[in-house]
């Protein structure tokens, strides 16, 4: 049998450590007055266990004092000499601007009173200073500022889960993106596939037309709408029967007029995907020439679109510069002099101009790019980040 002796002392340390826990920790509270009575009465009066006071004869003491302890309250005399105690609180509030401060005085002003609230003060209490209207004053300004306290951890933790997910936002568009460009190297090596003999040509161009475009200018946003309508220019000619597209020979006035049909199978294909419609318009009217003489719809000058003028030299450049079923490869210099021939005629003449500006080494280079590109497996063309389609960063 358990005797009551041995049960109590139990019982009575789980309860004082129930109590214990609950208890809140005494608030800290520096006392700054020149008048050592007034600093002895604040003393009394803030005596454990609910708080715990220290004092400082002046302002410049209580700064120190701030220096190497944590409070949690000022109870400061305004008139003090050296620093007063409102230049007290104004360096309080630039340090501590969370701490309870308030102020004492023996001039019943009420204009004194609301300077000192006016500067960051919580209350002023007027001398003699009464026990009962101290504790409440300097409990409802600790409340106060627990509160205000609990805000800015509030702010701070919602400051930290902004950018949390906005780090996994980011994250997810750049998946997103990193799709939408294995969805373009897909289309690209399927058109790659249907016609062997212009591997190539759709990275190259789409290049071609960027470095044109940086020259004019173009901002990130008209660079990346551009890359994705360079890259997939061609796409409509997936609907394009072999024996027209890969024909060695000179085609036909109605075989003519079927090849033409891509622009227009083209547009259609990516027209309603959300990601590719600003592309749609340079996949339709890249075969556009200057003078109207073009196709689908004959669109003369700046009617056409200026990318689909950008792209229309490029993709020019390109075809003169690469072998063909129907052609050899000619020179890049060969080429520039085409373009400049067809200046106003084919090719928007400002356009030309700035192809033509752009140094002539810059095009072999790119071309030799290119190339060893197409011979790194598709895989790992975003491994390299050698090649990005405007979705990302343009090279």
């Amino acid at each position: 049998m358990i005797k009551a002796s041995q049960v109590l002392p139990t019982e009575a340390e789980g309860a004082l450590a129930e109590i214990a826990s609950d208890r809140q920790p005494a608030a800290r509270v520096l006392v700054v007055d020149d008048e050592p009575a007034a600093c002895k009465l604040l003393s009394v009066i803030l005596g454990p266990p609910a708080f715990r006071c220290a004092t400082a004869c002046n302002g410049e003491e209580a700064l120190l004092a701030l220096q190497r302890e944590q409070f949690d309250a000022v109870i400061s005399d305004l008139q003090m000499p050296g620093t007063s105690g409102m230049e007290l609180l104004t360096q309080v509030r630039q340090r501590f601007p969370l701490m309870a401060f308030l102020v004492t005085t023996g001039v019943d002003d009420v204009e004194v009173g609301i300077q000192a609230m006016r500067c960051g003060a919580d209350d002023y209490l007027v001398k003699p200073l009464l026990e009962s209207a101290v504790l409440a004053s300097l409990e409802s300004a600790l409340h106060k500022r627990k509160l205000e306290q609990q805000v800015e951890n509030y702010r701070l933790h919602l400051e930290e889960m902004v950018a949390e997910r906005t780090g996994q936002l980011q994250a997810a568009l750049q998946q997103i993106e990193r799709s939408y460009e294995d969805t373009l190297q897909a289309l690209g090596a399927a058109i790659d596939l249907r016609d062997s003999e212009t591997a190539g040509h759709s990275q190259r161009v789409c290049h071609y037309s960027l470095e044109i475009a940086r020259a004019m200018g173009w901002s990130d946003k008209q660079l990346s709408s551009l890359a994705r309508g360079a890259y997939l220019h061609d796409i409509g000619k997936l609907g394009i029967p072999d024996g027209i597209l890969l024909k060695p020979e000179s085609l036909t006035a109605d075989e003519r007029k079927i090849m033409q049909l891509h622009v227009q199978i083209g547009f259609d294909l990516v027209k309603d995907i959300p990601f590719l419609s600003d592309a749609a318009e340079i996949v339709l009217t890249h075969h556009e020439r200057f003078n109207g003489s073009g196709y689908p719809h004959g669109l003369t000058g700046e009617g056409i679109l200026l990318s689909a003028r950008i792209f229309a030299v490029a993709d020019t450049f390109d075809a003169i510069t690469s072998d063909r079923p129907y052609q050899r490869a000619s020179s890049f210099e060969s080429a520039r002099d085409t373009i400049r021939d067809l200046s106003g005629i084919q090719f928007d003449p400002q356009v030309v101009n700035v192809f033509l500006s752009i140094p002539e080494e810059t095009w072999p280079a790119i071309a030799r790019n290119q190339r060893q590109i197409a011979e790194i497996p598709l895989g790992l063309h975003r491994k390299s980040s050698i090649l990005r389609l405007g979705l990302g960063i343009i090279p």
